[in-house]
């Protein structure tokens, strides 16, 4: 199983020049700890996560040190923690040094990345632009699904999770295909909290309907 098997693919983005105040609004209206930061292009080109705007509070509280230690840190050091405490752009609260794989990494090097860095999330890129994103919770969730299939099936299932993020990506009554969805040997696996019963109904039909799907397992819970 490789990144693009378990990947979310809508994905919720900002860009450099966005003020710092737009990107905590998304953050909170999508319920998401981070953002990647893309260029015009849609190069990627940074985070910005809730530790970044931590960071931010951390430093703007912070007392005034000794003299004699600013004198001995880097001013390179010192021009990144000032502009991190006063910055209103993302631009100059982001992370730039920013770990990711592309779509063919194996889930076992991209789990060993997040413990390695001791990161909650993997972007996954094509040339340099964003596709998606792993979790630690995409990866659990592959990993309570996971069954061994032939590398023919890999791809028919493969087709077939492409298949159904591109319908549900045209549905106005459901933001769920921003959520996770994986498809093993045929079984679609649908996770996570949808807003009503009726809509729980509705994603499962609309899976049933995709060639190829044999069955859905239905993990979700409605939001009452």
């Amino acid at each position: 199983m490789k990144a693009q098997d378990v990947m979310v693919r809508d994905l919720v983005t900002v860009g450099p020049d966005a003020d710092v105040t737009d990107a905590v609004n998304l953050l909170s209206e999508h319920d998401i700890s981070a953002l990647p930061v893309v260029d015009e292009d849609g190069d990627l080109i940074g985070i910005l996560s809730e530790a970044d705007l931590l960071e931010r509070e951390a430093l703007g509280a912070e007392h005034h040190r000794p003299w004699w230690i600013e004198t001995l840190m880097p001013a390179s050091t010192l021009a990144e923690e000032f502009a991190k405490a006063h910055g209103k752009k993302v631009s100059e609260l982001m992370s730039t040094d920013v770990v990711a794989a592309d779509e063919n990494t194996p889930v076992s090097e991209i789990a060993a990345l997040l413990e390695r860095h001791r990161i909650k999330r993997i972007p996954i890129v094509r040339d340099g632009k964003l596709v998606g994103v792993v979790s630690r919770s995409n990866l659990i969730q592959a990993l309570a699904s996971f069954k061994p299939a032939v590398e023919p099936k890999l791809e028919t299932d493969r087709s077939i999770r492409l298949e159904l993020l591109d319908r549900l990506g045209r549905q106005e009554w459901t933001d769920f295909g921003n959520r996770n969805i994986l498809v093993q040997n045929g079984v679609v696996h649908l996770w996570g909290l949808v807003g009503s019963e009726a809509e729980r109904k509705a994603l499962t039909a609309l899976a049933h309907e995709v060639p190829g799907v044999s069955s859905v397992s239905d993990e979700m819970i409605p939001a009452y």
